[in-house]
C-alpha cells in the first residue's frame, strides 16, 4: 500500500478529549517483546491510569493482563483502539470496532493511515486519530 496523508483526523483538542474520557484501551499489536514501540506505548498508558487489553495472536498475558486473540473476544467494554497494524489491516479493524458498538476512538499509531477505514469509523460515530503516536500525544499535553 502506497503512504498517505490523514486526510480523516482529530485535531489538538479532540484529541485532548480523548484522554480525559478514555478508560479502556484495546491495542491491536500489542507486542510482548520491551524493545518494540506498541510495548513502550502500552506501558506508558498503563502507568498513566488507562486500563489496557492487548490484543495479540500469541502468549497469555502482556503487561500482566490477559491476552485476546481478537477484538470480538474482550468481554469488557472498550472505550478506544490503538492500532498497530499494517494499514492494510484497518479495514477489518474498523469492522470490528463498528461490529462491537463500544468503541468510540479508532487510533492509528505513527506512521500508520487509512483513509478509507478511518472515513469508515469516523462514519460509525467514532473519533479517529491517525499517523500520530498516543504515549507523545499524552505526553505533549499532561506532561
Amino acid at each position: 500500500m502506497e503512504c498517505e496523508f490523514p486526510t480523516v483526523n482529530s485535531n489538538k483538542e479532540e484529541i485532548k478529549e480523548i484522554f480525559d474520557t478514555v478508560k479502556t484501551i484495546a491495542v491491536i499489536g500489542l507486542s510482548p517483546d520491551e524493545s518494540k514501540a506498541s510495548h513502550r506505548v502500552a506501558a506508558y498508558l498503563q502507568n498513566v491510569g488507562y486500563k489496557i487489553i492487548p490484543v495479540y495472536p500469541k502468549g497469555d498475558t502482556i503487561l500482566g493482563e490477559k491476552v485476546y486473540r481478537s477484538l470480538a473476544e474482550i468481554p469488557e467494554r472498550v472505550d478506544m483502539v490503538d492500532i498497530f497494524r499494517k494499514p492494510a489491516a484497518f479495514d477489518a479493524i474498523a469492522d470490528a470496532c463498528i461490529e462491537r458498538g463500544d468503541v468510540k476512538v479508532f487510533w492509528g499509531q505513527l506512521g500508520l493511515v487509512n483513509n478509507e477505514a478511518a472515513q469508515k469509523a469516523k462514519n460509525a460515530g467514532m473519533k479517529v486519530v491517525q499517523n500520530l503516536c498516543a504515549m507523545v500525544e499524552h505526553r505533549n499535553l499532561y506532561s
